[in-house]
């Protein structure tokens, strides 16, 4: 499955553009929508500019596909498009680890889909680039609610 124009409105939503690099909440050099490496996998650095919204829209492009992979391999079971953006929304925005050993993709590939779609509601953390510790971030909960939502609603 690819992700769907809808899917790609939800991440940018979540992410915001920004033309110069910033350190986002957990501390990760980010730009664009919320990318942290560029095509050829070097990371994103202080100071780093891009010229244009088609640029970051560019750069978003190459690199969501590897979240998407991660979704279509991960998923053992149907998807409608919309768990499959909600899925990708969330593999972009925590990493792709998430969709090999998660209790969200042990119950989702259980077919326990609500169980699934409230584990969404667990990835609301970051840690504390200051303490080290987990702490809840009010922007994560508030985009894990509509991710899940999202993820329910059938379209």
């Amino acid at each position: 499955m690819k992700l769907s124009n809808k899917g790609i409105a939800l991440i940018k939503e979540f992410e915001g553009l920004r033309l110069k690099a910033y350190r986002d909440t957990a501390g990760m050099c980010t730009i664009g929508y919320g990318s942290t490496r560029y095509h050829d996998d070097k990371p994103v650095r202080p100071g780093d500019t891009l010229t244009s919204e088609l640029q970051a829209t560019s750069l978003f492009s190459v690199t969501l596909t590897q979240y998407e992979n991660a979704v279509n391999k991960g998923a053992k079971v149907a998807l409608t498009q919309n768990q499959f953006d909600a899925l990708v929304s969330i593999t972009y925005n925590v990493g792709m680890g998430i969709m090999q050993t998660s209790t969200l993709i042990k119950k989702l590939n259980a077919e326990d889909l609500t169980g699934a779609a409230d584990q969404f509601l667990v990835w609301n953390k970051i840690t504390d680039p200051g303490t080290g510790k987990k702490v809840v971030s009010e922007t994560l909960t508030a985009r894990r609610k509509k991710e899940r939502e999202y993820f329910l609603t059938h379209e």
